[in-house]
């Protein structure tokens, strides 16, 4: 802008100077301008004298030129810019993209061959590999030659440019193949160099889990809260599932205070995470803290009733009596009182405690509405205790052997049915997908429903051969259901509570 203004103010006054000297000599009343050479003179008037200035500058803007076209012609033959080598180097860039752009088409259309013929082509015209290097190396993944597109990557990360698309790039050939470590260390890598690429953060928290770098796990689930890629509850959840993950680790280096403060943490972040609130009770009942861990059981149990929360309520009393624990265990029954869990809770306990009807009454109706291993060898267990038939007990027991197992810890991704919470579902490894229901259709027993429960039947003597007759199809049931009473003599019939049945059964 300032560039222009001045060369017009420059125009203007040349313009002026010509016209003010053109003006005086034309006014100037002598005979012109007399020009005496070597013993001649010459006489010009003003008219004359106008003219030849006129000429002379045509003259000396024609000589100008003349230099330029001479110097340009120079610097081409020296190979230099000029304008025939820029329409050329035009020409050039115009077919290059156009290449470049047929090659991208190709490519899209499922025609790698092409698409690498076109790369090819536009490299040569366009002399820019960081442009033409990721279509040949895209191409050489669709055409199967993956040797030559690891080559290309390779020359990507050589330049810090396209660094990244290059790490990508083999980052992506390493998972494919398998190679989770090598992936690991490439994602790390490239996360480094792009912090907010929302992939490179997901295939980075996912291999960092499956690794069991909980820590790192960390630190990348916050960055992505901090570049806005996952809202804020949804890192809270899963920020209480790797701290409740780096607990468990810490345990298994045999770490128990250090084990206890990052439970502490993971249930802080999420108290209705069940795993959570289970190891923050016991770590609060280790401290002597029972308050403490009363309110953290409460809590979970208000956001989900689940049998490890009532296990780890009995442990803050491990002594008392079984009538102690019903009236201590009043405080979890008034939370949810008709949930199915707080009823099984109720049945057990009495049937720990010897009251078989208060068990029947707390069990309602569910053996009726919701029948499961659980709620039927439940009943199992109250028909022995009423007195009756050895017949009908077994019978119970041989429904709950074909029962649907009931709740259990089930992704909610691929549907995989583990006996124990993990951050990572161990079959597709996904992060976080673990919740605690009945799946559809369920062929794996539960060691805490289907294994822990049969228990408290003990083991039924066969007193006569006329309590066995039944139909063909029934004896099946009943063989099967004995050995299942004999497997159990490792437990008293009548244990005292809830938790010590599960204890045996975990031990």
């Amino acid at each position: 802008m300032l560039w222009t203004l001045l060369k017009i103010i420059v125009f203007v006054v040349v313009v002026a100077a010509l016209s003010w000297g053109a003006g005086w000599l034309l006014e100037y009343d002598g005979a012109g301008l007399r020009v005496t050479f070597n013993g001649q003179e010459f006489s010009f008037s003003a008219i004359q004298m106008v003219i030849a200035l006129f000429a002379l500058m045509v003259a000396l803007w024609v000589l100008l030129k003349l230099v330029s076209l001479l110097i340009a012609v120079l610097r081409f033959v020296n190979g230099d810019e000029t304008a025939i080598s820029r329409y050329f180097d035009r020409s050039r860039e115009r077919k290059g993209f156009q290449a470049l752009s047929d090659g991208l088409m190709a490519l899209a259309s499922g025609e790698g061959k092409l698409a690498m013929s076109k790369a090819t082509k536009a490299e040569r015209y366009l002399q820019k590999p960081e442009l033409t290097n990721l279509l040949k190396a895209q191409a050489a993944e669709m055409t199967g030659d993956r040797a030559k597109a690891e080559a290309v990557y390779k020359k990507l990360v050589a330049d810090e440019s396209t660094r990244f698309v290059g790490v990508r790039g083999i980052m992506k050939q390493k998972l494919a193949d398998g190679d989770t470590d090598t992936a690991l260390k490439l994602a790390e890598r490239a996360f480094a160099i792009k912090p907010k690429h929302e992939e490179t953060q997901d295939i980075l928290l996912k291999l960092q889990a499956e690794h069991a770098d909980w820590k790192g796990a960390r630190k990348t689930l916050n960055a992505k809260l901090k570049h806005g890629t996952l809202p804020r509850d949804v890192h809270k959840r899963r920020d209480a599932v790797l701290a409740l993950s780096e607990a468990r680790a810490v345990a298994d280096e045999g770490s128990s205070i250090d084990q206890r403060e990052a439970a502490i943490e993971a249930n802080r972040l999420s108290p209705e995470l069940i795993p959570a609130a289970v190891m923050a009770a016991r770590g609060y009942i280790e401290q002597g803290k029972p308050k403490y861990a009363v309110r953290v059981i409460k809590k979970a149990w208000d956001a989900q009733p689940h049998p490890d929360l009532a296990a780890s309520f009995a442990e803050i009393a491990p002594e008392e009596t079984p009538a102690a624990r019903i009236k201590r265990f009043q405080q979890l029954f008034k939370i949810k009182p008709e949930h199915r869990e707080t009823r099984l809770l109720k049945a057990e306990l009495h049937i720990a405690d010897e009251d078989f009807p208060a068990a029947r009454r707390a069990l309602g109706d569910l053996a009726e509405s919701d029948p499961d291993a659980r709620v039927l060898t439940i009943m199992a267990a109250i028909e022995r205790g009423e007195g009756s038939d050895d017949a009908v007990v077994k019978g119970w027991l041989a429904r709950a052997l074909n029962a649907p197992r009931g709740p259990q810890w089930v992704c909610d991704k691929c549907s995989n049915i583990q006996n124990e919470w993990t951050a990572v579902c161990g079959n597709c490894g996904a992060l976080d997908t673990l919740s605690w229901k009945t799946p559809p259709m369920s062929d794996v027993a539960s060691a805490t429903n289907a294994a822990m429960l049969p228990l408290i039947v003990g083991t039924i003597e066969d007193h006569s051969a006329e309590d066995m007759q039944a139909t063909d199809e029934t004896e099946g049931y009943v063989d099967d259901a004995d050995e299942v009473t004999e497997d159990a003599e490792v437990i008293d019939a009548d244990a005292e509570t809830p938790s010590d049945q599960e204890d045996s059964v975990k031990a």
